[in-house]
């Protein structure tokens, strides 16, 4: 898996995305037609425009310390993590990682793992002690994956964008993984 970033100048100034990469995000967007029927980011989950997905990553990147991750597999564009460097609480330390999403045809071949772990140790390279993040409460499928990769439920709170009820999760970072 090859994993790369999107330049945040890709999408400042009303810059467009290039048309194949757009057209690849809203399909992977799209293939996840569950997961945003749970999160009402978009207004009708089945029609997923790429004008849509271009102002949520638009939104994501205005975010100070925001990066989106783009990972492919032969080719494809098979997941996309968007991980904030910051949180806008001061007082809590750690990164955290606000979307994991493999397309839905990737699904159970490792994406998300691997892509997860990337990001763990992008992390953990830069001194980082843990990572957090928050899943929707009514999403059991994204806790059990959480779960299982080894983050720890911190606490219950409404999520800052949209008031929507989420667990937050933190994993540690030790060195030696």
């Amino acid at each position: 898996m090859i994993v790369e970033a999107l330049a945040p100048k890709a999408l400042e100034d009303g810059a467009a995305l290039p048309g194949a990469l757009l057209t690849e995000l809203t399909a992977l967007y799209a293939s996840n037609e569950e997961f945003q029927q749970l999160s009402g980011d978009f207004p009708d989950p089945s029609d997923i425009r790429p004008e849509q997905v271009a102002a949520a990553l638009a939104e994501e990147l205005a975010q100070p310390g925001a990066e989106v991750l783009l990972a492919r597999s032969e080719g494809r564009l098979v997941a996309v993590a968007v991980t904030l460097g910051h949180h806008p609480d001061p007082a809590d330390p750690d990164p955290w990682l606000g979307l994991l999403m493999v397309h839905a045809d990737e699904r159970r071949a490792g994406h998300g793992r691997r892509l997860a772990a990337y990001v763990e140790d992008r992390f953990r390279a830069t001194g980082r002690t843990g990572l957090r993040l928050a899943v929707l409460e009514n999403n059991p499928k994204a806790l059990a994956f959480w779960t299982a990769l080894g983050y720890e439920e911190t606490d219950r709170r409404p999520d800052l964008a949209h008031g929507r009820a989420c667990v937050v999760m933190r994993k540690g970072l030790s060195r030696g993984r």
